[in-house]
């Protein structure tokens, strides 16, 4: 998956989607190589999760981004974003995910909304920060805990 040749932030995060969609497919963490996710990232990306979630701190960089997806893919089975709506683009986007997921621990399966702010400078991602509505529900349906960035 290539950049896309414009700044234009929607078209940036549309390509990372679909290039994370490429990644999962072809096995995701620990199978799959990172490199096609890293063309959309700054080289100093920092991702905010809430400390409350078992992959929960802030994940910097390139590794720190290879590690979070590695995180998550011992936390999760399944990690479903089964619709995404774009309530705002420019230097900085929001955009509303609907989740559907399955918990590798416990076999929990939970759909949950996250709203994500992502800022885009100069064509890359350089921060992302998921909210969601209920944190402890999410911890609770994983049961177990995996390595912070």
């Amino acid at each position: 998956m290539t950049m896309p040749s414009t700044a234009d932030p929607e078209m940036v995060l549309t390509g990372m989607y679909a290039a994370e969609a490429e990644y999962l497919a072809a096995g995701g963490p620990g199978e799959a190589s990172f490199d096609v996710l890293a063309p959309f990232f700054a080289p100093n990306v920092e991702l905010h999760q809430a400390d409350a979630l078992p992959y929960g701190g802030a994940w910097r960089g390139h590794k720190g981004m290879a590690r979070f997806f590695l995180a998550m893919g011992q936390v999760w089975e399944t990690f479903d974003m089964v619709e995404q709506e774009f309530l705002a683009t420019g230097e900085t986007a929001v955009v509303l995910t609907q989740v559907r997921a399955r918990a590798r621990a416990t076999g929990r399966e939970l759909s949950f909304p996250i709203l994500q702010t992502i800022t885009v400078k100069d064509g890359q991602i350089t921060e992302v920060r998921p909210f969601y509505w209920d944190t402890q529900a999410i911890a609770d349906a994983c049961g177990g805990s995996a390595p912070t960035g």
